[in-house]
């Protein structure tokens, strides 16, 4: 365990999808704990992207004939790939984005269920089946599933394992190519995802690596490709999918979140405890579906912040390839920035610091304190602003009514948490939240790594889902193919028309007794 040599990165640079990019201009590549630089990385042009899904469109051509099973086993090789290169795949994403390695293994093991839940669901759900018909033994309807063509990604530097495999794998099996834009902080991830899929077997211009700036290589994608899937924040997501509208292409996006918990006043506080600490915490805050916003029943406020703010001054941060740490660094000065620029602003407006509030410089350049803040009010940053790191705000309410409010008082609209007394009743509080995903007793896990529903975003959170059905068909152009026998709309051979039209009104209450009408 530990950082990645230069022979790794000079290894994976071999695979970028971009021509003679020794002698071009270059961008480092910083390890997160440190901020010293472990390697570069050639900058795109938006001519390498054009020649990129050029070769993809190609590429797809031949994929598309092969049958859906078929490209499962592919995806199926690279899911147990991933998991035999795990602690290789862990240290690239530590490396790059300096989370902690429970994180790191969390994005491992994201990527490999869901190249396997795909692989294995792929093929029925891709299947050619019958429908109802419009006239019953007469009309025989199929529907069947075209890919889209050359699929465009843009991942962030955030899960930059988990945000350039999962959608990916769900397009290939589909049967399209995809050309990938990583950040251009953590481009090697991408490279390694795409290292094991051409160990796997697939073709090397099916899955297309070019890094450089969205400006350049991000615009040049959204103009070239049949479909965009993009992650990354509100803003961009709307530029993106405006970009997409003029091109009449398909759009899909998980985007930024002002996530909400609900702590009711019969819920095992201990419990809740622990868990919205990993719900805040996890990968620094740097989540879309990490927890910013508490909502607690006024009768266990003071219980539960009092706990919850000791067991946050506990936790060990620190800049470590093993499993001790609860916390790693920010992935960036940038980030670093907006947090201390959040908190400092809500101190100075009133807020109460109830455990952390400090950047770590002792630790390392990108460490910031686990940050627990009270008496947040409209008028501060973080109070209806995407923090994006990890700050949580603790906001006592009179009623889980008052709580449900709250929480659906934001354009946001993509995750929220529960610990009530029974599962029951967090139901009962989940469906009514205007979010697209609702976890009990789990702050983001248990929906995210539910493979086989969909996740995604309302409001201005997201567009689409991934994950689930909807997360393999949206790659996918449905097709009806329709076949007329014996009887048609216009008549029935042999029959005098006049007849058969004074015959439609009656065959059509007949047909309200059938199955289905």
């Amino acid at each position: 365990m530990g950082r990645p040599d230069r022979a790794t990165f000079d290894r994976l640079r071999q695979l970028i999808a971009i021509d003679r990019h020794d002698t071009r201009p270059t961008r480092s590549v910083l390890e997160a704990f440190t901020g010293e630089e472990m390697a570069t990385i050639p900058i795109g042009t938006a001519e390498d992207l054009q020649l990129a899904v050029s070769r993809a469109r190609a590429a797809q051509a031949r994929w598309a004939e092969r049958s859906p099973a078929e490209r499962a086993a592919v995806i199926t090789r690279f899911a147990d790939l991933v998991f035999a290169r795990r602690n290789e795949l862990i240290d690239m994403a530590q490396a790059e984005t300096g989370k902690a390695r429970a994180y790191a293994q969390e994005e491992v093991v994201d990527v490999a269920l869901t190249a396997r839940h795909y692989a294995a669901t792929g093929p029925k759900t891709l299947r050619a089946h019958r429908v109802k018909g419009m006239i019953p033994g007469a009309t025989d309807v199929r529907v069947r599933y075209q890919p889209k063509g050359v699929i465009g990604i843009i991942s962030p530097w955030n899960y930059p394992l988990t945000l350039a495999a999962s959608d990916a794998v769900a397009a290939l099996i589909a049967g399209n190519a995809v050309v990938i834009k990583p950040d251009s902080q953590t481009p090697y991830c991408a490279l390694a995802v795409a290292e094991l899929l051409y160990e796997a077997g697939l073709e090397p211009e099916l899955f297309a690596v070019v890094p450089g700036p969205g400006t350049v290589v991000g615009l040049a994608l959204v103009e070239s490709a049949d479909y965009l899937m993009f992650t990354g924040s509100s803003q961009t997501g709307a530029v993106l999918a405006a970009q997409a509208g003029r091109r009449l292409i398909g759009f899909s996006a998980e985007l930024g979140g002002k996530n909400p918990m609900i702590v009711t006043a019969n819920a095992d506080i201990d419990r809740a405890v622990e868990g919205a600490a990993r719900a805040c915490y996890s990968n620094s805050g740097q989540l879309c579906i990490s927890i910013e916003r508490l909502y607690v029943e006024k009768s266990v406020a003071a219980e539960f912040s009092r706990k919850f703010a000791d067991h946050v001054a506990k936790m060990k941060v620190a800049p470590v390839y093993d499993f001790s740490a609860d916390m790693g660094s920010l992935a960036s000065q940038a980030q670093v920035d907006t947090v201390d620029a959040h908190v400092r602003d809500a101190v100075e407006k009133g807020a109460t610091v109830l455990a952390g509030g400090r950047k770590l410089d002792e630790v390392g350049p990108f460490f910031y304190a686990p940050t627990v803040l009270a008496d947040v009010n409209e008028q501060m940053e973080c109070f209806g602003t995407e923090t994006f790191g990890p700050v949580v705000s603790i906001y006592e309410v009179d009623s889980v009514d008052e709580a449900v409010k709250l929480a659906n008082d934001t354009e946001y609209g993509l995750n929220a948490s529960i610990f009530a007394g029974s599962t029951r009743e967090a139901r009962s509080i989940g469906a009514q939240l205007h979010v697209g995903t609702v976890n009990i007793n789990e702050g983001y896990a248990a929906a995210w790594g539910s493979t086989a529903a969909p996740m995604g975003g309302m409001g201005i959170s997201g567009v689409g889902r991934r994950h689930g059905t909807e997360g393999l068909l949206k790659y996918t152009e449905p097709q009806t193919i329709a076949a007329q026998r014996v009887i048609g709309i216009d008549g029935i051979r042999g029959v005098p028309r006049s007849l058969f039209l004074k015959l439609v009104p009656v065959t059509m209450k007949m047909l309200r007794f059938l199955p289905g009408r």
